[in-house]
């Protein structure tokens, strides 16, 4: 079966141009303009739902999680740390420079990071529900827009984001879902199951990804790589950053911050300390 590259630009879309998807033929020019348009209608949805995802989930769990630290009983201080910390950080130990050196790393680090990485499952059912799998170990199911291979993927969500025990389990998955496409009469190989990594670059993999690598012999997706070769388009890692970077005008949650530190810095545990 012959494949014809699809290279298809819409200056009303100039920021959605596809490259590089593949379909049978035969195609003539108006099937060529409604296969370009379906590739550029699913990755703007990409966009759009990634945009709700970040509102929806990410930014309502932070704001949530935020408003439990008006209690002293949301931290394990560290009484010798905190008191450091809040002259390092403002040049005194009042309560109130101690309830910033306790809320800051937590809102602005500890927190977000947790609710993005323990989300990534629901990022798969919200946003790439399109490329949904019922194979059991495995997230998503796609073409691959770079090799053409159909590709059976799990999805995590960052470079250092999988535990030790991960790595066997996800490749008894793999291994599972291949027995069972065998006996189905599929011809699927180790190059055709894969780990997707939502952000971060290659060099960024932790240990435990660099095991499925080199010990099981499964290939790792990241970032820019991931996203290419899911929609086709190279440039879409950096327009779902943007995306997702355009709710940022929509987090000014600074006075409500300051009257959760405001809050905390009354707690007698956090008095007693800056005595």
């Amino acid at each position: 079966m012959k494949f014809h590259k699809i290279s298809i630009y819409y200056s009303s879309l100039n920021q959605c141009q596809i490259k590089g998807r593949y379909w049978k033929e035969p195609l003539d020019p108006v099937d060529w303009q409604t296969a370009g348009k379906e590739m550029i209608d699913k990755n703007l949805e990409i966009l759009e739902k990634s945009k709700e995802w970040f509102r929806n989930t990410i930014a309502i769990n932070h704001i949530g999680n935020t408003k439990k630290l008006i209690k002293s009983s949301e931290f394990n201080i560290n009484p010798f740390l905190a008191v450091y910390l809040a002259n390092f950080l403002t040049g005194n130990s009042s309560a109130l420079s101690i309830a910033k050196a306790l809320v800051y790393p937590r809102v602005l680090g500890t927190s977000i990071t947790t609710s993005f990485g323990t989300n990534a499952q629901r990022f798969t059912n919200d946003v790439l529900d399109a490329f949904g799998s019922t194979t059991p170990g495995v997230d998503i199911e796609f073409i691959d827009q770079i090799d053409h291979k159909k590709k059976y993927c799990q999805l995590k969500s960052g470079p250092n984001t999988l535990n030790k025990d991960d790595v066997e389990t996800i490749a008894g998955h793999f291994r599972t879902a291949t027995n069972l496409a065998r006996t189905n009469n599929l011809q699927v190989s180790r190059d055709n199951m894969v780990v997707g990594v939502i952000y971060g670059e290659t060099g960024e993999l932790s240990g435990h990804y660099k095991r499925i690598i080199a010990q099981y012999d499964y290939q790792v997706y990241v970032g820019k790589d991931f996203w290419h070769r899911l929609t086709g388009d190279n440039k879409f890692y950096e327009k779902l950053i943007t995306a997702i970077g355009s709710i940022a005008a929509e987090a000014d949650y600074s006075s409500e911050l300051d009257e959760v530190i405001n809050q905390l810095s009354e707690q007698d545990d956090i008095r007693n300390l800056s005595q």
